[in-house]
């Protein structure tokens, strides 16, 4: 039988031992990463058609609502001109960069224009760009914010993710390497995944993987009804930061 003296020299060891470990698991089981902020970067790149203003303004406001907390930035051109350009881009990132935490919160990028196999054409007034994969790539990786997410609409953006997607970056496009996507008529709302991605997936699902696979079998349903070759959206990398997207009912 143990005597009082040793019992009582056990006891506040002991107690402190459980505590400690009921603190722990506690935190394992807790929501840490419900606290993220997710600040967005929405640039609609083509002034000539006034689709990529709409989506990227529309993108943006659904991609707050969902997820909130943190700063919204919206650029677009238009025929005559406007600040969307290469370098207010990167201006914009490290600008969202400095006003979040760099390794808990998440950088979210939104693109739309008409693209190449090169990257993405910038069109404001008489400025005419191309923003290629490399050069976005160093945009980001320059912010240093670890968990990022980029989503492209545009014809051929497949080409941005061998250059992108890494466990701490999702990156979600419109098309693959080798298709064009479709609807960027003048004076539309969305294109056609944009309308299928943002406006009825995002708005719906409960994560990103659902509203990817959600939007990638709308468009495709879409293009085959328009007798249009399918555009093949993609989605890749992310592991690490969909878990921080944690989406409002």
């Amino acid at each position: 039988m143990m005597s009082k003296s040793w019992a009582g020299r056990l006891a506040a060891p002991l107690m402190a031992f459980v505590l400690a470990f009921v603190l722990t698991i506690a935190a394992w089981g807790s929501p840490a990463h419900a606290d993220a902020k997710v600040s967005v970067v929405s640039f609609g790149l083509f002034g000539d058609q006034s689709v990529f203003r709409s989506e990227a303004t529309g993108a943006a406001q659904i991609v707050a609502s969902r997820f909130g907390k943190g700063p919204v930035d919206v650029q677009f051109n238009s025929k005559r001109g406007g600040g969307a350009t290469v370098d207010a881009l990167s201006r914009s990132l490290q600008a969202a960069a400095n006003g979040i935490d760099a390794e808990n919160d998440v950088l979210f990028v939104i693109l739309t224009s008409h693209g190449s196999p090169a990257g993405l054409a910038v069109k404001a007034g008489r400025i005419t760009q191309t923003l290629t994969p490399p050069s976005l790539a160093a945009m980001l990786a320059g912010t240093g914010v670890r968990h990022k997410v980029a989503i492209i609409s545009a014809c051929y953006s497949g080409v941005f993710i061998p250059h992108l997607a890494s466990p701490d970056m999702l990156v979600i496009t419109a098309a693959d390497a080798t298709h064009p996507s479709f609807g960027c008529r003048d004076k539309a709302k969305w294109t056609y995944f944009g309308d299928a991605f943002f406006n009825v997936a995002l708005r719906n699902a409960k994560d990103m993987n659902d509203a990817f696979a959600m939007a990638r079998e709308l468009v495709t349903k879409r293009e085959l009804r328009e007798r249009f070759e399918p555009s093949n959206p993609q989605m890749a990398g992310g592991e690490n930061v969909q878990p921080l997207l944690v989406a409002r009912p």
